[in-house]
C-alpha cells in the first residue's frame, strides 16, 4: 500500500552533510573573446539552489514529508541565502556557523543550454564547529523517524561514527548516501546507496551478476548492515539484504540531466520508510522518483502526484 498524503505528512526525516549553495548563471554567448580562445558570457540571469546533502532535503519537503537538516555552514552571504533558501522551502535549517569556514559555492556558466564551466569554492570546517554539530544531533534525533547522512566528501561528516551509534541505538533506520573508497566509517548503519561507479571504487569490479551478488553482500555483512542498494543508471537498482536480492529495472525515458538523481533516490526512499514502508516496497517507488528526475534540467524533485499518479 503506498503512503497516503497525510501519512507522508507525519514522516519526519533528519538529514545531516554537507551543506552547499547552487549558483546558475544564464547568458547569451554572442562572440568569442578578443584576449584568449574562449567564449564570452552575457550574464541575463542569475539562480540559485538548494545543493548537495540540503538538496536531499529538499526533495523530502517536495515529496510532502517534513525534512530537517543539520549541516555546517561559512558565516558569510552564501550561508545566509541558504540559509533563507531552506526556510522557503518549508525546511527546518540547523546550520552551524564556522567563521572561518567559506559556505561551499558551485558556481556553473550555462550558455546556449549547456554549461561551459563550473567554479568551486570550498574549505572544511572547523572541530570545535563539528562537536557542536554533534550536540545538536543528540537533541534532534529522537523527534525523527529516520536519519540520512548525505556525504559529499566535504568534512561536515567527520563525526559520522558517533551519530550512527546515536541514531541506531534509538532503533532509527539510518541511510547513507556515501563518498570515497572506505566505507568502513558508514559501519552500522541501515542501508547504504552507492551508485556502480561508487561501489566499484570500493569492491573492485564485476563482470557478472553473480560477483556483484558475493561482492556486494560480503561489503553488507563486512559493514554490519541491513542492506545495500546499489544504483546502477540505465540496469536500474538491486537491493541486497538478508534475505537476498530484489532488483528493479530501469524506467524507460529520456535522460536529461543525471545531476541529483541519486539525492531524490535517497530522499525518497527515507520518506517513504518514515511513513511506515518496508525498504523492499520502498525501492520501486524510489526507482520511479529517479526516473522523473532525470527527465528534468539541473537539481530537481518530484512532487507526491507526479511518484503517485
Amino acid at each position: 500500500m503506498n503512503p497516503s498524503k497525510q501519512e507522508l505528512a507525519k514522516a519526519r526525516v533528519l538529514v545531516v552533510g554537507d551543506a552547499m549553495l547552487d549558483r546558475y548563471w544564464h547568458g547569451a554567448v554572442d562572440r568569442i573573446s578578443p584576449e584568449a580562445p574562449v567564449p564570452v558570457v552575457r550574464v541575463t540571469r542569475e539562480e540559485e539552489r538548494i545543493g548537495a546533502a540540503a538538496n536531499v532535503a529538499y526533495n523530502i519537503v517536495t515529496l510532502g514529508a517534513q525534512a530537517s537538516f543539520l549541516g555546517v555552514v561559512g558565516d558569510d552571504e552564501p550561508g545566509n541565502r541558504l540559509e533563507s533558501l531552506l526556510r522557503g522551502a518549508g525546511i527546518a535549517g540547523h546550520l552551524k556557523r564556522d567563521p572561518g569556514l567559506k559556505t561551499t559555492v558551485k558556481l556553473r556558466i550555462i550558455g546556449r543550454q549547456q554549461q561551459l564551466l563550473r567554479l568551486d569554492f570550498e574549505n572544511e570546517p572547523d572541530h570545535e564547529t563539528l562537536a557542536s554539530q554533534n550536540e545538536a544531533f543528540a537533541e534532534l534525533a529522537p523527534a525523527h523517524d529516520t536519519v540520512l547522512f548525505s556525504d559529499y566528501g566535504k568534512g561536515g561528516l567527520a563525526h559520522i561514527g558517533t551519530m550512527i551509534a546515536k541514531a541506531r541505538a534509538q532503533n532509527k533506520m539510518v541511510l547513507i548516501d556515501p563518498k570515497g573508497s572506505d566505507y568502513s566509517r558508514y559501519s552500522g548503519a541501515s542501508v547504504i546507496t552507492p551508485n556502480r561507479a561508487e561501489l566499484q571504487q570500493v569492491v573492485g569490479a564485476w563482470h557478472t551478476e553473480d560477483q556483484l551478488r558475493t561482492k556486494a553482500q560480503n561489503l553488507r555483512e563486512s559493514l554490519h548492515m541491513a542492506a545495500l542498494l546499489v544504483t546502477r543508471s540505465e540496469e536500474g537498482m538491486t537491493l541486497f539484504d538478508a534475505h537476498g536480492e530484489l532488483h528493479v529495472t530501469a524506467q524507460a525515458r529520456e535522460v536529461f540531466d543525471v545531476t541529483g538523481a541519486g539525492d531524490t533516490v535517497i530522499a525518497t526512499l527515507a520518506a517513504l520508510v518514515a511513513s511506515g514502508m518496508s525498504l523492499r516496497d520502498a525501492m520501486p517507488l524510489a526507482n520511479k522518483a529517479g526516473g522523473i528526475v532525470v527527465g528534468k534540467f539541473g537539481t530537481a524533485t518530484v512532487s507526491y502526484e507526479e511518484l503517485f499518479e
